[in-house]
């Protein structure tokens, strides 16, 4: 089964001491200590980023964990490594420089055979923005600006999307033809795609959203995706 969880902010690297979207993410997979390997390629495999993914998913999730490092080392054995995760999980970052350095080593098409396969994809930001066809991100020192991206699924995408500026610059760039219509996903929520179908969102924090953005009767219009607050609905499934 293809799945994807796309987090406009949060999981271990936001929320160390909220791990409830992590939790969420293991709670899709068929094993009890699923296999995750990380990919801080945007964050430029800052260390600070693996030692909490080990702290957090590994000794407090109790995960098998392994790292990708493209920016510190060299793989003769890249696909044995991603087709052998139960998860992949991309940080946040510059996009733009992931998607190059991933373009560079052929991890984009390792990650659509993994997905293809039935690997779980995750990720957080960048790592959120990544499977869409396009991504509004500020990887450009110009500012927010539209991105191509893997187009595992349909449409765009606008990470943090409360954040200052961001909810206009993607009305913005729909209203004049620069991006197709997507999705704003606020921080602390991630949205579940089963294929490539959307079967809901889900939040770490309660009174945050994710929304269906795109042209309406009166210029760019959003509707609000219905949001399962996780702390209900894993304290009521445990």
């Amino acid at each position: 089964m293809q799945q994807i969880v796309a987090m406009g902010g949060g999981g271990f690297s936001m929320e160390p001491d909220n791990l409830l979207l992590d939790r969420f993410i293991f709670s899709l997979v068929p094993h009890s200590h699923p296999k995750v390997l990380l990919l801080p390629t945007a964050s430029g495999d800052s260390a600070d980023m693996i030692d909490l993914f080990h702290d957090c998913i590994g000794r407090q999730l109790q995960a098998r964990t392994a790292v990708l490092r493209l920016t510190k080392e060299r793989y003769d054995n890249l696909e044995d490594i991603m087709l052998s995760a139960d998860i992949i999980y991309v940080t946040g970052g510059h996009t733009t420089y992931m998607l190059d350095a991933w373009k560079l080593y052929g991890v984009d098409r390792l990650l659509r055979q993994a997905w293809e396969r039935g690997t779980m994809l995750a990720g957080v930001s960048s790592g959120s923005a990544c499977w869409f066809q396009e991504a509004l991100t500020d990887s450009n020192p110009e500012g927010l600006s539209p991105e191509p991206c893997l187009s595992l699924l349909e449409g765009s995408h606008c990470a943090h999307y409360e954040n200052t500026g961001r909810r206009p610059a993607f009305h913005s760039a729909i209203d004049k033809g620069k991006i197709m219509p997507g999705y704003g996903v606020e921080n602390f929520v991630g949205m579940y795609f089963k294929g490539t179908v959307l079967q809901g969102a889900y939040a770490s924090r309660e009174g945050y959203n994710a929304y269906k953005v795109g042209p309406g009767g009166h210029g760019i219009e959003e509707s609000t995706i219905p949001c399962t607050y996780l702390g209900d609905l894993l304290h009521k499934n445990s």
